[in-house]
């Protein structure tokens, strides 16, 4: 009754354009790893399906649960580290390694280390660091005029009225007119629209020490670093400090570990896309916004049991017009969290350095550019920021004991 209660059209808007995104980015790179380890079709629509199903079912309890915006997604940097990893060993085997990768994650999470580490984390940088994974989508939202101009043009002046005018139904608007436009100039491929349900398939795991030390591991450093870090800063950062990391992780790593036998590779916390849920954009106010982390959680399930429907209509619909959707409807994310970095004038060149290194997309020791942005981003924060003992008191301490007594 409490969520029909503090229903809204702002927030199912919100939580539907974080599943798309989701879909239209992220999953590409898991076709991508499908292809270049010449998967069956049928074991990529289990895979769709299980990261969907997984997804939708976390995101609606654990929404539910905290009252909280909380999305919950596949690991997008573990897909990409999957494309090259993948072809190198068998299905079984890559199974065996989701699982010990899971387990880490499920550890990580129920020993409360995690926890204690994102508490001690200074929230401008952990602003600047979102704020530097959010600016190549905004970015892109320019580069995409150099394709459609026209499309891109109508979405952004259509996004700066409606932010004077109405600024709740302002997504909304976006994806009305982007989709008009494309649908009126006969740019859509209806051609390519196929209607099929996925189905899972059962994989027996096989642990290999090769696997669990090429993918296993590595799956959950990056999981760990590149989502779910700038996942936990995020609800911190917009006001939902009192929902605690551990049952998070936990509940991803739970939930990968009965989805693995499936395909799944790994769920973690939301960031980019959660993003679009927890501003203001979903709600004026942030104890009504969890309805987006739910109805985003029912959009996955469905989503996820018409995989092969979904994949082939993100197919029809140009690239122009995802790109400029998803970088007005973080736009609003993108200020928060510039706004944040910068709010404390004596840390705000060490949010800078976070910003830089996480916006640059650079890639050190197999580690993304959101964990680097955090540690560099840390370094120059204690360094600026640290208190040095008075010159008097250094002195003290300099002395021998028998001197102090």
């Amino acid at each position: 009754m409490t969520l029909f209660k503090d229903m809204s059209l702002s927030a199912p808007v919100a939580g539907f354009i974080a599943t798309v995104i989701s879909y239209a980015g992220p999953l590409v790179i898991i076709f991508q790893a499908a292809r270049t380890a010449g998967l069956p079709a049928e074991v990529l629509s289990s895979w769709i399906w299980a990261i969907s199903i997984g997804s939708g079912v976390l995101g609606i309890a654990l929404s539910l649960r905290y009252r909280a915006p909380v999305v919950i997604a596949w690991s997008a940097p573990g897909s990409a580290l999957l494309v090259s990893l993948l072809p190198q060993v068998s299905l079984g085997e890559a199974v065996g390694a989701y699982l010990v990768a899971n387990l880490i994650v499920l550890v990580v999470g129920l020993s409360g280390a995690f926890d204690k580490l994102v508490a001690r984390l200074p929230l401008s940088v952990c602003a600047a660091m979102l704020a530097g994974i959010l600016f190549s989508f905004g970015s892109a939202l320019f580069t995409s005029l150099q394709e459609q101009p026209l499309l891109v043009l109508a979405m952004f002046v259509t996004y700066l009225v409606c932010k004077r005018l109405s600024p709740r139904y302002a997504v909304l608007a976006v994806l009305l007119v982007g989709v008009g436009l494309v649908v009126g100039r006969g740019e859509l491929s209806a051609d390519a629209w196929v209607i099929g349900l996925a189905t899972p398939v059962w994989i027996t795991p096989e642990f290999s020490l090769t696997a669990m030390l090429n993918i296993g591991v590595p799956l959950a450093v990056v999981a760990l670093t590149g989502q779910f870090i700038p996942g936990v800063a995020l609800l911190r950062s917009s006001g939902y400090g009192e929902v605690p990391a551990r049952p998070l992780l936990a509940g991803c790593g739970l939930g990968s570990l009965l989805l693995a036998p499936f395909a799944c590779h790994g769920l973690a916390l939301g960031a980019i896309t959660a993003a679009i849920c927890t501003g203001r954009e979903a709600h004026e106010r942030a104890e009504r916004r969890y309805v987006a982390g739910v109805v985003g959680g029912v959009f996955y399930l469905l989503f996820g049991l018409f995989g092969a429907t979904l994949v082939s209509l993100f197919t029809a619909f140009p690239q122009a017009l995802v790109a400029a959707l998803a970088g007005l409807a973080l736009f609003g994310a993108i200020s928060a969290s510039l706004a944040g970095a910068m709010a404390v004038p004596r840390e705000r060149e060490a949010a800078l350095v976070a910003f830089l290194v996480t916006a640059s997309g650079m890639s050190f020791l197999g580690l993304s550019a959101a964990f680097w942005g955090l540690i560099f981003g840390l370094f120059a924060h204690w360094l600026l920021t640290h208190k040095t003992a008075p010159a008097t008191e250094q002195a003290v301490r300099s002395r021998p004991a028998q001197e102090t007594r």
